[in-house]
């Protein structure tokens, strides 16, 4: 059956919700000094010593049915489904004041969150929702598309480079104020559109 994407509203976040975005952490982008820092970052690939599962969800302020929080009407969500089965999912935060990522800024949309179930990755179904996501970013008439990763998550962020998007920020204490993450470095990523 073909997979179908649809764009919801936040009433959808319970079924959300229910679609991992766990994923297995074999590699990381271990951010390199060159210069001393002088002349730049370099991120280099290097496996880990023990694999292990990150799952984002597992961070209770970062779950969908938590995004409440925030004034969503201004939001595009989308959801992937095969038949009656959710398998994917993104949404797309614009216009609100309270989303510290969005900068205060009206021509600035952030990734909030993309996902697919781990049985269905490497389908297309990233991509189709990408591509949902970039369209509404553009239909709501903004100019760039912002999206946060973690060097962890190295097949995030090939996707990301695959489609456009430039490397704006490398943030290696993004995260100290977070125990589970603290040696993660934050990745801001940037698409013009």
């Amino acid at each position: 059956m073909a997979v179908e994407i649809r764009q919801l509203g936040p009433e959808c976040l319970e079924a959300y919700a229910t679609i991992s975005m766990a994923f297995r952490v074999e590699s990381v982008l271990r951010v390199e000094e060159v210069e001393g820092g002088l002349g730049g970052l370099r991120l280099v690939e290097e496996s880990v010593s023990e694999p292990y599962v990150k799952d984002y969800d597992a961070f209770e302020d970062e779950r969908p049915t938590r995004w409440r929080r925030f004034d969503l009407t201004e939001w595009g969500f989308f959801m992937a489904f095969d038949g009656e089965e959710p398998v994917g999912g993104a949404v797309v935060a614009v216009r609100s004041s309270e989303v510290h990522m969005l900068e205060g800024r009206e021509d600035l949309a952030v990734l909030k969150d993309i996902r697919v179930a781990p049985e269905r990755r490497g389908q297309g179904i990233g991509t189709a929702l990408w591509d949902r996501a970039i369209a509404f970013a553009r239909d709501k008439g903004c100019t760039t598309f912002k999206v946060e990763t973690q060097n962890v998550n190295v097949a995030a962020c090939r996707f990301y480079a695959a489609r456009g998007c430039r490397l704006g920020c490398i943030d290696r204490h993004g995260y100290a104020g977070v125990p589970e993450a603290s040696h993660e470095t934050m990745l801001l990523w940037y698409k013009d559109l």
